[in-house]
């Protein structure tokens, strides 16, 4: 990796500007359900913590429209940080102005300062220069550790770094190290599988992916979309129909290179969209026209399992069917299970997305993954092998 890390430069006593990817699920009385963001960059602020720097956390949460939303306040994230990190969390009240700069001054070594929302000022979005100046005004150095965000550019981790020497945090360098190295020089046979909704969120990941693997597993609502444009029954399935001609396009490129393409052979099919639906199994060229796919079938499930077992590079993005409910999460779980398996067995395996990473802690697997990308959009673009804004923007070495 050609980017600075933190251990790169020198962070004794001094003070630390950190943008993280805080941007957690809570629920309605504004408590965290899933802290695993949080988590993910602990090992980023402990170091820093041990080399006695005074940390200034920065991080967005939803979308505020408004100027001040409270619901998007990231005030509730202290009680769950200090705890993660067995010591208090100060916070202040706005991320930049007299009081952002105030609580910066006051931070002494081996403190931890959280930061108001940053999206609460239009600049942020915007890599508003002033912004970013008066960001870069509260440290000595800058660490980017939210690789999910990577993929916009921001003031607090692109419009910072002309400012101020920005290098990378511990997460930041292990999502460039694993998706980075792992596209660059794959071990074969390379497998991905690609899941989820739409074909269109994943044109780019389809069409790179092409250009390096040996089998693509196709599965989830997008695999309809193929299935329809080759002239088949999909009942009421979902199905992009603007995107026929390019899931046919998409197909001939992968004959073309040899590799081999893998939709699914039996479908989980139910009467309606719902826990509750009557459900039944049918191979795929005897699709029922009134009735609707929300998973794959088991035969389906041992051709991704077989596919799988001699893998020595996975990459897994998009769930295979509506997991949220028991009866559609067989081929989730099965896919889950099969990448377990091949990463036991020595292959490299990498998870993305939200809705896969929520599906592998359905199945328990999580630590049978050798990286779980806390990247949605940043992991999409990476794989499509597009330049990130957020890390091009990173200190050379």
């Amino acid at each position: 990796m050609n980017k600075k890390t933190i251990e790169d430069i020198n962070v004794k006593g001094k003070r630390v500007f950190v943008r993280v990817d805080f941007n957690v699920p809570m629920d309605e009385n504004q408590n965290i359900t899933n802290d695993t963001r949080i988590r993910a960059t602990l090992p980023t602020i402990n170091y820093l913590l041990n080399q006695n720097a005074a940390v200034i956390l920065a991080c967005h949460l939803g979308r505020p429209t408004e100027a001040r939303e409270s619901k998007f306040s990231t005030r509730p994230i202290v009680a769950c940080l200090s705890e993660l990190l067995g010591k208090p969390v100060r916070f202040a009240e706005d991320c930049v102005g007299p009081v952002g700069e105030k609580a910066a001054k006051a931070l002494k070594p081996g403190e931890v300062l959280l930061l108001e929302n940053l999206r609460y000022h239009k600049g942020e979005k915007k890599n508003d220069p002033e912004f970013a100046k008066q960001l870069a005004a509260l440290a000595d150095i800058a660490v980017d550790d939210a690789f999910g965000v990577a993929h916009r550019a921001h003031a607090a981790n692109v419009g910072i770094t002309q400012y101020i020497e920005t290098v990378a945090g511990y997460l930041m360098e292990k999502e460039i190290r694993f998706i980075g190295q792992t596209l660059d020089s794959p071990k074969h046979p390379f497998v991905a599988i690609l899941g989820g909704a739409k074909v269109s969120d994943k044109i780019g990941v389809i069409s790179n992916m092409i250009d390096k693997v040996d089998t693509i597993i196709i599965g989830g609502g997008m695999a309809h979309t193929f299935d329809a444009a080759k002239g088949m029954e999909i009942g009421k399935s979902l199905c992009e129909e603007d995107k026929k001609d390019l899931a046919l396009d998409l197909l001939k490129k992968a004959e073309k290179k040899g590799v081999k393409v893998i939709l699914p052979l039996d479908l989980t099919i139910a009467d309606k969209f719902a826990a509750d639906a009557n459900v039944k199994i049918v191979d795929v060229d005897k699709m029922d026209p009134e009735w609707e796919a929300l998973d794959s079938g088991p035969k389906t499930s041992a051709a991704y399992t077989e596919a799988l077992k001699s893998a020595k590079t996975v990459i897994w993005n998009g769930p295979m069917g509506v997991f949220e409910f028991d009866a559609f999460a067989g081929g989730t779980l099965a896919v889950a299970q099969a990448v377990a398996k091949a990463t036991e067995n020595g292959a490299t395996s990498i998870v993305g997305g939200g809705d896969s990473i929520a599906a592998l802690k359905k199945t328990g697997l999580s630590d049978k993954i050798s990286h779980i990308s806390t990247g949605g959009g940043a992991t999409l673009e990476f794989l499509e092998g597009k330049e990130l804004p957020g890390i091009a923007a990173l200190a050379d070495k």
